[in-house]
């Protein structure tokens, strides 16, 4: 974090006190938090001191019915407080024994502390914790900041990702999965032209013994328990969330980006990742058995290419694509079954080996709002969501989380409607509505995150708000800002994020501020469950 970006910060915060002030009486009231559970278990709520948080006008901002809104159908526990996280810089801990800029991480906590956030979130990686051997761990690292989050009196949530971060701030993947990935490509996702993704390992082999005789499924297993292990001591205080990784970036889907990409700015459709010889035989045996061999020969013909539009491939066309046909519905819900049953499968193992511990547990879903209005979903299908049969490609995705306890975390929940989402047929609003509904009828909790920093778009803040804390349908149990680092700290964004705040903690929201984001932005309304 650099000196220009904290001196900016602590001038900004030198005059925001009342900011201060009311953090501090969100920390006064922080007995109300919800009851942490064990890990495979549903999150439980209810507080009893509703009546003094209404009286002292935090009724609303911490997720309490007020006399407005008692008698309407809240969903799901919608009376538990929301709780705010700021993510820590991706790169905080790179080689599992140091922390990069000690001083600027802590520094970050307090400011956030200050301001009155709840908690901060860790990114942990596989290849930093795990970096030269399935044998041995380095934890200290990753040990030190989360002292660092006890001792500043912050509550820690712990992202735990299994694949790489592209971009270089961290390894992909651990050196000897990597070697192993060079002894046999076919067990990292492969595109139609044989791409590979070097961060990605195949969810067709997860239960085989493809990386030096374990199974990935046994690594995730040995990490799970090394990490419950070395952070005993804080599972009863500081950690209260654990986040399990189930895909690129954290969330369950293919890597339907191209090969290398963050996705960021990606608006093609993107290629389906079932060309790995591994993939292509759980196809081929899928294919036999609904009887129908030669639909287990390849992927579609006429598949997308990645920067594709709908209409540029025949699969995906609206009149007449190939998803419509008989083939199309076998193909595409095998795809997405394999998505659902790798979820399924890490889910089983986290629980395994974390057990009883008192943490909430999440995984996080991608939000793949670009081509929504197309009748086909194609960016979502290809990434592993199909609509199919009257339901939403979220639906099966949704009773898995639920039937394992966890919480189905959902990014981009700053996303407004702007011209190029327009181009592309987005629909941010009424993808937002769909996981909603999905998870509202398995029973599945919600939290959020934004999708980036909020600098060019100030609108995002009031979407944010709309959606995480006065949304009167499936209100999401806590919110995680993405995330720290010199940008977060910049004056092009950290007043207008101490503004945000302060009107989380303490209800005060300038009055045009609503009626501006609508202005610039006429979907930004929640719009109802179709």
């Amino acid at each position: 974090m650099s000196n220009p970006a904290m001196c900016a910060m602590s001038s900004v915060l030198a005059t925001h006190h009342h900011a201060a002030r009311c953090g501090a009486v969100r920390r006064e009231n922080a007995g109300i938090a919800p009851a942490r559970v064990g890990f495979s278990q549903a999150r439980r709520g209810g507080s009893g001191r509703r009546d003094d948080l209404s009286a002292a006008g935090l009724g609303r901002f911490l997720g309490y019915a007020t006399a407005d809104h008692k008698n309407k159908n809240h969903e799901v526990d919608d009376l538990e407080p929301a709780r705010l996280f700021v993510g820590l810089p991706i790169d905080t801990v790179t080689d599992g024994a140091t922390v990069n800029s000690a001083r600027g991480v802590t520094s970050g906590m307090r400011a956030v502390k200050l301001l009155g956030a709840d908690g901060v979130e860790l990114p942990v990686f596989w290849s930093v914790a795990q970096p030269e051997s399935p044998d041995r761990f380095s934890w200290a690292g990753y040990r030190a900041v989360a002292d660092m989050a006890r001792d500043e009196g912050l509550s820690l949530r712990v992202t735990l990702h299994f694949h790489g971060s592209p971009g270089g701030a961290v390894p992909l993947l651990p050196v000897w999965v990597t070697t192993a990935a060079s002894d046999d490509p076919d067990i990292l996702f492969t595109d139609r032209s044989g791409g590979r993704h070097d961060d990605c390992l195949s969810f067709a082999v997860d239960e085989l013994p493809v990386i030096h005789g374990r199974s990935p499924l046994d690594c995730y297993d040995a990490f799970f328990r090394s990490f419950a292990d070395a952070f005993q001591d804080l599972f009863d205080s500081t950690i209260t969330d654990v986040t399990v990784g189930l895909g690129p970036n954290g969330e369950l889907r293919y890597p339907s980006y191209p090969p290398g990409s963050d996705g960021r700015g990606f608006t093609g459709v993107g290629e389906f990742q079932c060309y790995d010889r591994y993939m292509l035989e759980q196809l081929r045996r899928h294919a036999a058995e609904a009887g129908e061999p030669l639909w287990g020969l390849s992927g579609p013909h006429d598949a997308p290419r990645y920067g594709d539009s709908p209409d540029a491939c025949g699969f995906f066309n609206d009149h007449g694509g190939s998803w419509q046909s008989a083939y199309g519905d076998f193909f595409l819900s095998w795809y997405a079954g394999q998505l659902v049953g790798h979820g399924d499968r890490v889910l089983a193992v986290a629980n395994g080996a974390l057990g009883d511990r008192p943490v909430e547990a999440s995984a996080k879903v991608p939000f793949m709002h670009w081509w929504h209005g197309a009748r086909s979903r194609p960016a979502e299908a290809v990434a592993g969501f199909y609509k199919s049969g009257g339901k939403n490609g979220y639906s099966p995705v949704a009773k898995m989380f639920a039937r394992r306890g966890c919480t189905v975390i959902v990014p981009g929940m700053d996303v407004c409607m702007n011209k190029q989402h327009r181009i592309t047929g987005s629909s941010p609003d009424q993808l937002l509505v769909q996981i909603k509904n999905a998870c509202r009828r398995h029973g599945a909790r919600i939290a959020g995150e934004n999708a980036s920093l909020v600098v060019t778009h100030t609108s995002s803040f009031s979407r944010i708000r709309s959606n995480v804390l006065t949304a009167e349908r499936m209100r999401p149990g806590h919110f995680t800002y993405q995330r720290m680092g010199e940008a977060f700290f910049s004056p092009e964004h950290w007043p207008a994020f101490v503004e945000f705040v302060r009107g989380v903690v303490c209800g005060e929201w300038p009055d045009e501020d609503e009626d501006r984001d609508v202005a610039d932005n006429p979907n930004a309304m929640e719009a109802q469950p179709v």
